[in-house]
């Protein structure tokens, strides 16, 4: 999927366009990055399937976001992913046609179902990586995404939602006991990829 810069959430009082640009618009001004987004695995509906193989995805993520880049040339490009997205993103940044700005990673999912810790990908990246993780993700202990991250060759950045589980979700309780919301928690996660973006470019 492809997309100009992701709306700005609504604020109290406050009434925002969440309406992407158009194509002419992205045309006209360079500047806008593109994201090309890799989803997670779904297997919400029918019956429960294990999902793909991440690397088995690669090569039509690839075409996806060679076919994005062809369209919108000059801009920035930006690739993000959700889970297993994220996995596939890196993957597809390591190939030698594709050469992305950044790399947003919501969600990585550093640990295997045979508990391994898969580092390989993330190891070989020359690009910028920002995670966004929950502090309750089972599927990467935070410990081993930070041993991880000081073997990285590139910059990475590292945001970090307090109790958030996978998905990002947390407890109510939690919430209660912090006077927070799941909103503040999520915006506070959007302004920690775009300042990473922003110190990305300098």
């Amino acid at each position: 999927m492809t997309s100009s810069p992701p709306p700005k959430r609504r604020r109290k009082g406050q009434t925002v366009d969440t309406e992407s640009p158009s194509k002419s618009t992205l045309t006209q001004d360079n500047s806008s990055p593109l994201i090309v987004f890799a989803h997670g695995a779904d297997m919400s509906e029918g019956k429960r399937r294990s999902p793909p193989k991440a690397e088995k995805l690669v090569d039509f993520h690839t075409n996806v976001v060679k076919n994005a880049v062809s369209k919108y040339p000059g801009h920035p490009l930006i690739l993000a992913g959700k889970s297993m997205g994220s996995r596939i993103s890196c993957m597809v940044a390591g190939r030698e046609d594709i050469s992305p700005l950044l790399i947003v990673c919501l969600g990585y999912p550093l640990k295997g179902m045979n508990g391994a810790v898969r580092d390989e990908t993330l190891l070989q990246l020359k690009v910028p990586v920002m995670f966004v993780q929950g502090t309750k993700d089972g599927l990467c202990p935070l410990e081993k995404l930070e041993a991880v991250r000081k073997k990285m060759k590139t910059m990475s950045g590292l945001h970090e939602i307090e109790s958030g589980d996978h998905s990002f979700k947390i407890s109510k309780k939690h919430l209660q006991t912090k006077g927070s919301t799941q909103e503040e928690a999520e915006d506070a996660a959007v302004q920690a990829v775009a300042s990473f973006f922003t110190r990305s470019l300098r």
